[in-house]
């Protein structure tokens, strides 16, 4: 089992600095698939599915987690796609709750 899958998300207070690139790094082994953005500030992954239906199941399970975690991405969503973005806005970075919730999200995608 993942050691991400096993935590929990925390609140985070600002000031709180983000994680290191090479944490970063280390932790999306975690979440096969999940990227570092452009700009380091971000993680995401696109996932494709058959048709709308699938895509909405994905989402609306996503959704869950995201509520359950209390922590949300930002989401880009299609016929047949979902673009899954993490970062923790009041850091300006990376927190462990966005690879927590990757990790998460990819378990499920993973099942689906």
């Amino acid at each position: 089992m993942s050691d991400l899958l096993s935590k929990h998300s925390k609140p985070i207070a600002k000031g709180t600095p983000p994680l290191d690139r090479s944490d970063v790094l280390r932790l999306l082994e975690q979440a096969p698939g999940f990227e570092l953005g452009s700009d380091g500030k971000s993680i995401s992954k696109k996932y494709q599915f058959k048709n709308f239906y699938e895509t909405m199941a994905f989402v609306n399970a996503l959704a869950w987690i995201a509520h359950r975690e209390d922590h949300h991405p930002d989401l880009e969503v299609g016929y047949n796609v979902c673009r899954v973005t993490y970062a923790t806005h009041s850091i300006g970075g990376i927190s462990d709750n966005d690879l927590i919730c990757a990790a998460k999200v990819e378990a499920l995608g993973r099942s689906a």
